[in-house]
């Protein structure tokens, strides 16, 4: 049965080369290249929920861009409306993977294509079909006109009606420093109405150190959703003229083998609970299902088997 509901996912995704083994990109003879982006792990994973869910983004006109819409078609995400740029290359990343789930990431991604999204991409693309918008505080690092067209998108969401949910996704090297990270992914974190963080980055950005601490960072956002690593995800609801209501939900016992990703597959299982109205202990279970099934793959997308959850609880 189809999903009534239509997701956008938006944000930036580059071709991901690394080790078919877990062994060091030094001394690796084979490789596997993939599609590696935050928010089309997302689609990827809602897509293989059974829900309607379309990733918008540019890509060089390159091989590698060509690779990676193969890549997301194959796991029914659609991508009709991304836009192939001839002057600007599709970006890259080589991960470098190492036991107990610690690895190196070495990004090529200035001046990609998708750097140079701006917010003319609104216009053109289906935002006014969707019934809940998907972003992070990456697609909004890469360049100011991504900055630009994440606020426009986040300002339109109450006029035009869709749900807006952010994932604060920390990543210093895309920041000029941390004090500017930190202001911008506040200011536009409080405009959304899920915000998704974990507490590791709102202990590093904001200096707090419990879940409760980053709701109230975000008092203005519905559904502020924190994951604290290995040991629970905490969901605090908070609509305007009702108490606040935090519900906490152990993560799984898992052993590691690669933690990239796992982050993308915790919001697609959220999301997809939250989309079909499911009790927060059940959307944050949801979550942690896929989260802990993804960690267990070298890879960044782990399609879930359909008859078992695969995970430890």
């Amino acid at each position: 049965m189809s999903s009534p509901h239509r997701i956008v996912c938006l944000g930036e995704t580059m071709a991901m080369v690394s080790p078919t083994t877990a062994t060091p990109l030094s001394t690796a003879e084979q490789f596997f290249v993939t599609a590696g982006g935050a928010e089309s792990n997302v689609a990827s994973h809602l897509a293989s929920m059974g829900f309607d869910t379309i990733w918008l983004s540019r890509l060089g006109d390159d091989a590698l861009g060509d690779r990676i819409l193969e890549s997301l078609a194959s796991r029914k995400v659609d991508i009709s409306k991304v836009t192939r740029d001839p002057r600007h290359q599709t970006g890259v990343y080589f991960k470098d993977p190492a036991p107990a789930g610690r690895r190196a990431v070495s990004y090529y991604r200035a001046g990609s294509a998708a750097s140079r999204m701006t917010p003319l991409d609104y216009e053109a693309w289906p935002f006014a079909e969707a019934t809940l918008v998907h972003t992070s505080g990456i697609t909004a690092a890469l360049s100011a006109s991504c900055d630009a067209l994440v606020e426009r998108v986040i300002d339109r969401s109450t006029d035009v009606g869709y749900i807006m949910s952010f994932d604060v996704n920390y990543r210093p090297a895309l920041w000029w420093t941390k004090d500017v990270a930190a202001a911008r992914i506040l200011h536009l974190g409080r405009k959304c109405d899920i915000v998704l963080v974990g507490l590791d980055e709102a202990q590093e950005l904001w200096g707090v150190s419990t879940a409760e601490q980053v709701a109230d960072l975000f008092s203005s956002v519905p559904s502020v959703v924190v994951k604290d690593g290995a040991i629970e995800a905490v969901e605090i609801l908070q609509y305007t003229n009702r108490p606040r209501t935090i519900v906490r939900v152990a993560a799984h016992r898992v052993d590691v083998v690669e933690a990239i990703g796992a982050g993308d597959a915790f919001a697609a299982g959220f999301l997809g609970g939250f989309l079909r109205g499911d009790a927060p202990e059940v959307r944050l279970s949801a979550g942690h299902d896929r989260a802990a099934w993804t960690l267990g793959s070298l890879h960044d997308y782990r399609p879930m088997p359909t008859s078992s959850s695969g995970v430890t609880r």
